[in-house]
């Protein structure tokens, strides 16, 4: 079982610190990628997903709410059970660059609590609801020992695009240590998913959870949000 457990590592700097900069996709040049997936609302179509990375025999992310962890524990345990990295998704899913601090804390602390308790292990990866985030936001996850993960390929699903149009927008931007974004809810994702595995394995590319794409020990991000080494 993993949740997101990767030994979070001390960021050095940030390339122009003016401005912190989540991690978007990391520097590798083994081709594997990454897939996520967020989950803020319904859960009809998980138990579909999970099958069909079972299937695959491709291990994966997802970033849940706490309000969607309360409300589907026996997901959230199924997710973990599986093998897949879980990650923190913010406990309410509000806009975090318009909080305060301690109300972003408040916010990762709390959605970390509900994991563990049904887990046992709490997440080290962090992803900001609407993608939205400041310095404040940056530093904060940072504070807590964990990553503040974007991803460099969006999908689109939660606009319901085909899933040929999901596959092709995908296949145009993939790249080593890409970290592509899929929700747990979009309408055709359960009819992409296989297709996007399928096009990514015949490039030569290895899909794993985020924990796993991140690099080892200290790092910093550059102005495209490119994880590299310090």
């Amino acid at each position: 079982m993993i949740v997101a457990g990767t030994t979070a590592s001390k960021v050095v700097a940030t390339v122009g610190e003016e401005r912190q900069i989540p991690i978007y996709c990391v520097d590798q040049k083994e081709k594997i990628c990454a897939l996520s997936f967020d989950a803020a609302w319904g859960n009809e179509q998980t138990e579909t997903l999970l099958d069909i990375l079972d299937e695959y025999e491709v291990k994966s992310t997802f970033f849940l709410v706490r309000q969607w962890v309360d409300k589907y524990p026996d997901s959230v345990n199924e997710i973990a059970e599986r093998g897949h990295d879980i990650g923190n998704h913010s406990a309410t899913h509000p806009h975090m660059n318009s909080l305060t601090k301690e109300q972003q804390t408040e916010e990762i602390l709390s959605c970390n609590e509900a994991v563990k308790a049904l887990t046992g292990h709490s997440p080290t990866l962090f992803r900001a609801p609407y993608g939205e985030y400041n310095n404040s936001l940056v530093n904060c996850v940072r504070e807590q020992d964990m990553y503040c993960v974007q991803w460099n390929i969006d999908s689109l699903d939660w606009k319901n695009p085909t899933p040929d149009e999901m596959v092709k927008r995908i296949e145009e931007k993939l790249t080593e240590g890409s970290i592509i974004l899929m929700h747990n809810g979009a309408e055709n994702t359960p009819e992409a998913l296989p297709k996007i595995i399928e096009m990514i394995k015949a490039k030569g590319y290895r899909i794993v959870p985020v924990s796993e794409i991140l690099l080892d020990g200290e790092y910093k991000t550059d102005t495209q949000g490119k994880m590299i080494r310090a």
